[in-house]
């Protein structure tokens, strides 16, 4: 009773919360991206795979909602910051406009059963893993173009201009970043020749993916972060420091990042500020205008 009037827990609880907490942070990653694609691989197999994909998407939103409470990994980034709005205006953009581009290219032909190929007589499994490695070289290529090149930085400065990391800004990408990133991979995919269950499998995991290493939670992934990109490197990649943010340009692995000296893991240190060093207006719309206007904003900007 007097441990409680004090406001102190019993030092058995205490070590048994952070016992809880490591483990919940060792193992949130996988158990995650592990039981969405459970729930997937049912849709599968009941023909039902778009509902369950959208299923197993929600499956991680809510679980990432909770986490995010329990057990975030700053603080200070569970306080609003005025961009919900554009965030959600952005994602629903983009989720509209890379789907229809998909439809298109399965009605034209680009997209499909690999044509054919060999590749579609090697296990579903070999199939998807052929596919994330070679998706990535596009994937990648766009990444590391999109902050090298000027014209391009314009657009993905949407994105980086975030002050803080939490699910719900995972699609605040600029509808031509995004655009670019399909097109960059989407050839890549075809030439693989895998399956259509295949594709949708990748895309599937790079939705998981993306959305864990965007999240408000502490995760501690371990080796995984030489694999997979994780919230444990892509932090990094958000950086203000552009000796930190150049890096890390993995959308789903990191094989790519290791072989040309972009790879980023500082496993004791922690972040600074995140964010760019450019100005982003606040407004969904005026985003929409301002890499077409960069140099105007800019200017608004350094007058404030």
């Amino acid at each position: 009773m007097r441990e409680r009037q004090l406001g102190r827990e019993p030092l058995g609880a205490v070590s048994l919360n952070r016992v809880l907490r490591r483990t919940v942070a060792a193992t949130a990653w996988p158990l995650l991206l592990v039981s969405s694609g459970a729930i997937l691989a049912l849709g599968f197999s009941l023909g039902r795979e778009v509902l369950y994909f959208n299923l197993s998407y929600a499956w991680i939103v809510c679980w990432l909602l909770l986490l995010e409470r329990r057990l975030p990994y700053r603080d200070a980034w569970r306080r609003p910051d005025g961009q919900l709005g554009p965030d959600l205006g952005h994602t629903l953009l983009n989720k509209g406009l890379v789907q229809l581009l998909i439809v298109q290219l399965i009605a034209l032909g680009l997209l499909g059963d690999g044509r054919g190929s060999a590749i579609t007589t090697l296990p579903l499994a070999a199939q998807v893993a052929i596919g994330l490695v070679v998706s990535e070289i596009g994937l990648y290529a766009a990444h590391r173009l999109a902050h090298e090149w000027p014209l391009l930085w314009r657009f993905h400065a949407v994105h980086h201009s975030v002050k803080k990391l939490w699910l719900v800004n995972t699609g605040r990408f600029h509808f031509v970043d995004s655009l670019a990133s399909v097109a960059a991979s989407v050839p890549f995919l075809f030439v693989s020749g895998i399956s259509m269950d295949a594709i949708v499998w990748v895309s599937a995991i790079t939705a998981y993916i993306g959305i864990l290493t965007h999240c408000n939670v502490e995760m501690r992934c371990g080796w995984l972060n030489y694999v997979f990109n994780t919230p444990n490197l892509h932090r990094w990649h958000h950086s203000m420091n552009p000796a930190e943010g150049n890096r890390n340009y993995g959308e789903n692995l990191m094989l790519w990042d290791m072989l040309f000296g972009t790879f980023l893991y500082k496993r004791q240190a922690d972040i600074g500020d995140i964010g760019i060093r450019e100005f982003m207006p606040s407004r969904f719309l005026d985003q929409l205008v301002a890499p077409f206007a960069w140099s105007r904003v800019q200017r608004r900007g350094e007058s404030r």
